[in-house]
């Protein structure tokens, strides 16, 4: 490909991402003041090497997958942000209460937002987790709170609403008998120990053991069972895409948005951000997902943004390269306090 094809590439691209409206000659003919039959003569061209093709219902020409593959590997160039991106994710940024996991979740709802697409935020699973702490939280009246904190700085809270003769007192003291008994187990192993030795023991302290037992049981199984590490926003941006206007293309989308199992998939255990279209992405041949991996303070996972293949590269490239580079920044400052 020469410099004109590349070129034309390029604008064939960033026009359909913008107009989602096939290319044709005559708004090239303008851009590039070439005659009809030049630029007729270049498309066809870059037709016969597949990276364009025809759209059936127009005689201009939209990328195809190796067009865009092309793009984002050759001509592309990540977007710088706009003031406002800036002081939107800063914001979060400087939130020092917030932890690790909370700023990274935040920050992809807001990029979700800006972006109008689908973002994943993928922590390791419950089993690479061990418990470091469970507090017993009393709310008002009846009503109590149940916080378990992993030592990768994953936290959930349950509430429970329990009965007059279930005091807030042995639950207070249950969680200090695990605390002393359990803490280092990891989290999909703690279920089994309560059951076998946490529950003999209360049994000979705790009056309401057994009502004391199954709240602690079911805030431990919830972990293990719930979806606390996989975290989306905007998960129906993507269905608002031009492409996403047939009702059985959108029942297909959906439902493997509910499969965990491809979820999974979207990890990442590449450097750097990375970017997936159609087949590659191993969850479905009509989207895009550009994704990178994190470790920072112990926390280990991967961000994701998923949308149509006709995706602004540049822009969500620029935004994840930002929320990179700031954790990076925020990682390197948690060490230096570390090490004073």
């Amino acid at each position: 490909m020469d410099e004109r094809q590349k070129h034309l590439l390029k604008e064939i691209v960033e026009t359909y991402i913008k107009s989602v409206k096939p290319v044709g000659s005559k708004a090239l003919c303008k851009k590039f003041k070439l005659s009809s039959a030049t630029i007729r003569n270049e498309m066809a061209v870059l037709e016969n090497l597949g990276y364009i093709e025809k759209n059936h219902i127009s005689s201009g020409r939209i990328p195809s997958e190796k067009g865009y593959k092309y793009y984002v590997e050759n001509l592309m160039k990540p977007k710088e942000l706009t003031g406002e991106d800036v002081l939107k994710l800063q914001t979060i940024f400087r939130n020092q209460e917030l932890q690790i996991n909370d700023t990274i979740t935040k920050c992809m709802e807001i990029i979700s937002d800006i972006t109008n697409y689908t973002s994943v935020v993928l922590g390791k699973n419950s089993k690479d987790n061990a418990l470091q702490q469970v507090s017993i939280i009393p709310v008002d009246g009846n009503n109590i709170v149940a916080l378990v904190c992993t030592n990768k700085g994953i936290v959930l809270n349950k509430q429970f609403t329990i009965d007059k003769d279930t005091y807030i007192e042995e639950l207070v003291k249950t969680s200090e008998i695990i605390n002393k008994m359990l803490v280092g187990t990891p989290i999909d192993e703690v279920s089994q120990r309560l059951e076998y030795e946490i529950k003999p023991v209360i049994a000979k302290k705790i009056t309401q053991y057994e009502t004391v037992y199954n709240i602690f049981y079911e805030a431990f199984n919830d972990f293990t069972k719930n979806n606390a590490n996989v975290h989306f926003s905007g998960k129906t941006n993507i269905l608002r895409q031009p492409e996403y206007n047939d009702v059985d293309e959108v029942k297909r989308i959906v439902n493997k948005f509910e499969d965990e199992s491809l979820i999974r998939k979207i990890e990442s255990k590449d450097e750097g951000i990375n970017i997936y279209i159609g087949e590659e992405t191993e969850f479905d041949p009509n989207v895009t997902i550009i994704k990178s991996n994190y470790h920072i303070n112990g926390e280990e996972g991967t961000i994701a943004i998923v949308g149509p293949k006709r995706m602004e590269y540049d822009r969500v490239v620029g935004l994840l390269t930002y929320l990179n580079d700031n954790l990076n920044e925020k990682r390197k400052t948690d060490d230096e306090e570390k090490e004073e």
